[in-house]
């Protein structure tokens, strides 16, 4: 692709995605360890602040551990009533108790059928992070082989697929004591395609991307049974289905959408939600006129007190900017936590936390490749 041109493909309902000028920030895909040692040290130090080293842990206190780590992504959806459900995708869950993969299709079958899900749709992991385990299922063979590949003690969420495709990251918070809440950041998010010649090798034509060619060691693996087949004319081949910044997808900040309508909306959805106070929405919607005025979108995830406020992606952001982000957002979950724990709850031991992340990071070693 020409560095001046823009993406070939782009979701309905997407503004276009430009691609001229530099393709990624200097730290994008820096260490996690590196980008969040500043966090620590705050963490640290709002810790003898509030005499307390778990009291973000209490932020959303209706979720287990905040939806800060270990959590079941079901458990929002759960928790949510009536009307704030009519806004998330319809879900199934799999539990995956045994080594016997064709019985535990054949419950899936069931489970599907009795929700009246049809092919295709979503697999994910119930519980983990940055996109870990997540496929678009054609068939039931490939719903199978998902099934079979899944590790023993964990759980299969099934999810309809969104009748639209453009997606976007809503951060939100709000505190205990108000009705009203903010949105601190909106950030689109586009999945990446290369678009076939009838002459190139798909090995070909990613190398040759101004941003897919920086990231070949995302896409080599993951596409290795058509690497090296020509892809035909005028074909947007997708290299990657979970809109996630590790797996390769592309983040454009776009605050100047930020609306009174749209907060009002997800006010009246999380005043359904008991409990919630902080974390970010992973959003489908059919255009960006009608998300901003709070209309025709469709909940996919709502993430917790570990999400990022994603437009610190966006290749324009600094450093600098970045880092003070999520500074903010770290001082925001320990403000909520003081609150909720001066109306009663209590911070959770340290070493919850680190059970959880420890069981929850064996799981996801063991996921399948996500697309």
């Amino acid at each position: 692709m020409n560095e001046t041109e823009a993406s070939s493909h782009v979701a309905s309902g997407m503004p276009p995605l430009d691609l001229s000028g530099k393709t990624t920030s200097f730290f994008e895909f820096w260490p996690s360890w590196l980008m969040y040692f500043p966090v620590g040290v705050q963490w640290l130090l709002y810790s003898i602040r509030y005499r307390s080293l778990s009291l973000p842990l209490i932020a959303n206190p209706a979720i287990f551990l905040s939806g800060m780590v270990g959590v079941a992504k079901s458990d929002v959806f759960e928790s949510a009533g009536k009307y704030a459900r009519q806004y998330i995708l319809p879900w199934v869950l799999l539990e995956i108790e045994s080594d016997d993969g064709d019985k535990h299709y054949q419950q899936a079958l069931e489970n599907l059928e009795q929700a009246g899900f049809d092919f295709p749709l979503v697999a994910k992991p119930n519980m983990g992070c940055r996109g870990a385990g997540v496929k678009l299922l054609a068939d039931e063979n490939e719903l199978l082989m998902y099934i079979k590949d899944f590790p023993k003690g964990g759980c299969i969420q099934f999810q309809k697929l969104s009748q639209w495709e453009a997606e976007a990251g809503v951060f939100y918070v709000r505190h205990p004591d108000e009705s009203k809440g903010q949105i601190t950041s909106l950030t689109l998010k586009y999945t990446p395609y290369v678009t076939g010649d009838g002459v190139s090798t798909l090995s070909a034509l990613v190398g040759a991307d101004s941003r897919a060619g920086e990231l070949l060691h995302l896409y080599r693996e993951r596409h290795s049974a058509r690497w090296q087949d020509v892809i035909p004319e005028g074909e947007d081949y997708r290299l990657v289905f979970s809109a996630s910044h590790c797996r390769g997808a592309v983040f454009r900040d776009a605050a100047h959408l930020i609306d009174s309508k749209l907060t009002h909306s997800l006010d009246k959805i999380f005043e359904d939600i008991p409990g919630f106070y902080y974390g970010r929405l992973d959003l489908k919607f059919k255009n960006t006129e009608d998300l901003t005025m709070g209309k025709n979108f469709e909940i996919i995830e709502i993430n917790g007190a570990s999400s990022e406020s994603i437009n610190i992606w966006d290749r324009n952001t600094g450093l600098g900017q970045a880092i003070k982000t999520l500074l903010q957002q770290y001082g925001t979950l320990f403000k909520l936590g003081h609150a909720n724990r001066r109306q009663g709850h209590k911070p959770p031991g340290i070493m919850a936390l680190y059970k959880a992340w420890r069981h929850e990071k064996e799981l996801v070693r063991q996921y399948p490749e996500n697309d």
